[in-house]
């Protein structure tokens, strides 16, 4: 699928509604996945792409301990601000960089994390490549993306009931990129492309995504995530209006006070 430009802009209030509402919904479980993955070899450096907000920094400090250094990058300054200002960890450096283009020397990291933003990369080989040769000889590339849409129900019901607000042009944003990268063997392929010979680890993993409102998931997908960007783009003064169809949408399915849906995502470690 074709990666739009207005999918990479997390900018304007997306980062704050991001971290408050997106995060505990659907990142924390695999971010804590992610950090134990990481943590089951030692390290003493290690790099993280594409951080956001810092869910699996904070999740990577908890499971490396407060000694081993930890540099988390993004392409978007607004995110790393933001993450700056949620925890305080003196063992963590926020840089603002491309992903496609690391300013780190050869072999410099034990481990390379990315917690669901491969399915953002213009060039995916190309970061890849970053990634391996940032990597000591004997490190990992641990990366995650989402599985099938259709397997996260969430994000499925709010991306079916914008199709009520725009019949003509509904808005595609979380089926092409977050949950656009599913093909196992598409991965392999493009490790294999970035000159990783090593085998990967491919895992799939579910887990519930729980909310104590039905407003909620509505609201973290419409407003905290670039398909806001998308509803914007349709009709700016519909992006209440759109967030109130998906909560409503929601509440039919899942019912009208806590919400429990299932999501799924694929886990991905390669050695250098």
């Amino acid at each position: 699928m074709t990666l739009h430009q207005s999918d990479k802009h997390f900018t304007g209030s997306i980062p704050e509604i991001y971290e408050t509402l997106l995060v505990p919904l659907i990142f924390v479980p695999y971010a804590e996945d992610l950090a134990r993955r990481t943590a089951t070899e030692p390290v003493s450096k290690v790099l993280e792409i594409a951080a956001g907000t810092g869910v699996a920094t904070r999740a990577t400090v908890d499971a490396l301990g407060p000694d081993v250094s930890i540099v988390a990058t993004d392409l978007n300054q607004a995110m790393l601000d933001h993450a700056a200002t949620v925890r305080a960890d003196a063992n963590v450096e926020w840089r603002q960089c491309n992903a496609l283009d690391l300013p780190f020397a050869d072999a410099s990291f034990d481990a390379v994390l990315c917690q669901f933003s491969v399915m953002f990369f213009p060039d995916r080989v190309k970061a890849y490549c970053e990634a391996r040769r940032v990597l000591k000889p004997g490190g990992r590339f641990l990366f995650n993306v989402w599985d099938e849409i259709s397997d996260n129900e969430f994000a499925h019901t709010v991306t079916e009931s914008l199709k009520e607000v725009f019949p003509d042009n509904p808005p595609e944003f979380l089926p092409r990129t977050p949950h656009g990268y599913t093909d196992t063997d598409q991965i392999r392929k493009d490790l294999r492309n970035a000159g990783f010979t090593a085998s990967a680890e491919i895992d799939t993993l579910e887990a519930r995504s729980i909310a104590d409102d039905p407003i909620i998931p509505a609201v973290a997908y419409c407003q905290g995530t670039p398909l806001r960007n998308e509803i914007e783009a349709r009709d700016e003064t519909l992006l209440q209006h759109a967030t109130e169809v998906a909560g409503k949408a929601v509440s039919e399915r899942f019912g009208s006070g806590v919400v429990d849906g299932k999501i799924q995502a694929i886990i991905i470690s390669v050695a250098v």
